[in-house]
């Protein structure tokens, strides 16, 4: 279960993206999480994922 704290959300997120996962895609299968709440949650708090580093980064 991720966490609903879009700050630790984040941390957890980019941590996972950055250790095991080549993108969210693959993240979101593997934790079948739903890629578009993840998205929301992080974009409502002023994140935007970005493919080409495989991140969540400031708007």
């Amino acid at each position: 279960m991720l966490p609903k704290d879009a700050n630790m959300l984040l941390s957890m997120i980019n941590m996972k993206l950055r250790d095991r996962y080549g993108s969210l895609d693959e993240l979101c299968e593997d934790l079948d999480e739903s890629k578009a709440e993840i998205s929301e949650v992080l974009e409502n708090a002023g994140y935007r994922y970005d493919e080409a580093t495989n991140q969540f980064k400031g708007k």
